[in-house]
C-alpha cells in the first residue's frame, strides 16, 4: 500500500472478547486476582485428559463464537444509531464501509473433521461454508458491510497481523473504521493429537517461565476490536482504549516449529515495532510476552527480553489463567495491554511459582503507571509479529 498515510492516528474504541475465564470484564477481573479458567478435561473419549480452556462444557462452534464477540465489540464501541442500529438484536443493520479483518489459526477445522466422519457415512456437504476465509465472509454478511474483509492466517502471530492489516486499511484510507481481530477454536481431536505428538501439551497446567514448565494448554478464545482514526472517533465523541502505535512483522526461515536460536527473527520483529512507533526499549512500561510455557519458546523469549531491555522491564504471559488461545492469542493480549493502561494494573503470570529466568516477571497484580506497552505473538514456522500500544 504506497498510499499509507503514517500520520493517521488509529485507535481502540471498543473490545469484544471471550476466554475461558469469561467475558472481558469478568476475564479481566479473574485474571488479575490471579485465577485460572484451565480445567483437567476430556472432551473426546479416545484421547487421554489434559488441562484445557473451554468456554462451556464443550467444544465451541466457531461462528458462533464470532458472532457473539462482534455484537460485543459494537456495544462497547457505543456506535450510534446512526451508524448501527438493531433490529433484532441477532442481526445488525448496514455498516456499510466497515472493513472486516478476522483472523484465525485453525479457522472451522472442528467443521471439516466432522465433514470427515460424515464422508464415512455419508456424501459430503456443506464443505464451502468451511473454507478457512468463510468465517470473515460470515461476518461481512452479518455486519453488511460492503467494505474490504479479510482472513489473515499466520499460526499464533495471527490475532496481531490481523489488527495491523486493519491499521493499514485506516491508514491507507479504504476504511474510517475496521472491526479486526481473531477468533479460535481449536479444541478438536486432530489439533490435541498433533500437539500431544509433538509433546507440547502440558499434562497438569500451563506455568509460563517457570523452572517446572510442562508445555502449553490449548484453550478457545477470542478478541475483536472497533479501530477508527482518531478523527472520526472524536467526531462522534468515543471513548478511546487506547492507540495503536506500529508493529513488526517478520519470519525466521529457520523451521517449521521451533524458534530461531538466536532469536534473530524475533529480535528483529521487537526493533522494527519501535523504529516504526519512535520509541526506545526505555520507552516500554509493559511487555505482553507470548509464553507459552513450552521449553523453548520461553527460553529463546527470556534471551530476547533480557538482550533488549538490559534496564528490565515488566513482563508477564497471561497464558497460564486463559490457556493458549494459538491466533486469537495475540489478540487478547492486545486487550489486556489496553485494560492494564487504562485501569493502570499489570496482569500477573499466573501459575509462576518457581522462575526460571532473571527477568521482572510480575507475579501477582501489581499498580503501576503505563503510557506504553509491547505485545509479543511467535508462531510455528517462526512467525513473528510484535505491536506497540500507548494511551
Amino acid at each position: 500500500m504506497s498510499d499509507v498515510q503514517f500520520d493517521i492516528d488509529v485507535v481502540v474504541t471498543g473490545i469484544g472478547a471471550r476466554s475461558s475465564l469469561g467475558n472481558l470484564a469478568t476475564t479481566w477481573m479473574q485474571l488479575i486476582s490471579g485465577k485460572s479458567g484451565l480445567q483437567m478435561s476430556q472432551p473426546f473419549p479416545e484421547l487421554s485428559s489434559k488441562p484445557l480452556g473451554l468456554l462451556g462444557d464443550r467444544p465451541a462452534d466457531f461462528l458462533d463464537l464470532a458472532k457473539t464477540v462482534v455484537v460485543e465489540a459494537i456495544d462497547d464501541a457505543d456506535l450510534s444509531p446512526s451508524d448501527l442500529s438493531f433490529s433484532d438484536r441477532s442481526v445488525p443493520t448496514p455498516l456499510r464501509d466497515c472493513g472486516v479483518v478476522l483472523g484465525s489459526s485453525r479457522s472451522q477445522q472442528g467443521r471439516w473433521e466432522f465433514l470427515n466422519r460424515q464422508m464415512q457415512t455419508d456424501t459430503l456437504s456443506g464443505w464451502l461454508q468451511a473454507l478457512p476465509h468463510m468465517g470473515a465472509i460470515a461476518i461481512a454478511r452479518f455486519l453488511k458491510t460492503q467494505g474490504p474483509v479479510l482472513a489473515p492466517m499466520a499460526a499464533c502471530a495471527t490475532g496481531i497481523w490481523a489488527i495491523a492489516q486493519g491499521v493499514q486499511l485506516i491508514r491507507s484510507r479504504q476504511c474510517d473504521r475496521v472491526l479486526a481481530g481473531a477468533v479460535e477454536t481449536p479444541i478438536t481431536p486432530l489439533t490435541l493429537a498433533s500437539f500431544d505428538k509433538m509433546g507440547a501439551l502440558a499434562k497438569t497446567g500451563c506455568y509460563p517461565f517457570d523452572r517446572h514448565r510442562e508445555g502449553l494448554a490449548l484453550a478457545e478464545g477470542a478478541a475483536l476490536f472497533v479501530l477508527e482514526s482518531a478523527a472520526v472517533a472524536r467526531q462522534r465523541n468515543a471513548k478511546i482504549y487506547g492507540r495503536i502505535l506500529d508493529f513488526g512483522l517478520t519470519a525466521d526461515s529457520y523451521h517449521v516449529s521451533a524458534p530461531q536460536p538466536e532469536s534473530r527473527g524475533a529480535i528483529s520483529a521487537v526493533k522494527t515495532c519501535l523504529d516504526r512507533s519512535g520509541l526506545q526499549p526505555g520507552d516500554i512500561d509493559y511487555v505482553h510476552a507470548h509464553g507459552t510455557s513450552t521449553r523453548l519458546n520461553d527460553r529463546s523469549e527470556a534471551y530476547l527480553l533480557q538482550h533488549l531491555f538490559p534496564q528490565g522491564v515488566p513482563v508477564s504471559s497471561t497464558k497460564g489463567a486463559t490457556g493458549h488461545s494459538i491466533g486469537a492469542s495475540g489478540a487478547l493480549g492486545v486487550a489486556f495491554c489496553l485494560l492494564a493502561m487504562g485501569d493502570g494494573v499489570l496482569p500477573p503470570c499466573v501459575g509462576l511459582r518457581d522462575r526460571d529466568f532473571d527477568l521482572d516477571l510480575v507475579e501477582t497484580a501489581r499498580v503501576a503507571k503505563i503510557d506504553r506497552a509491547l505485545c509479543f505473538s511467535f508462531g510455528f514456522g517462526g512467525q513473528n509479529a510484535v505491536v506497540a500500544l500507548s494511551r
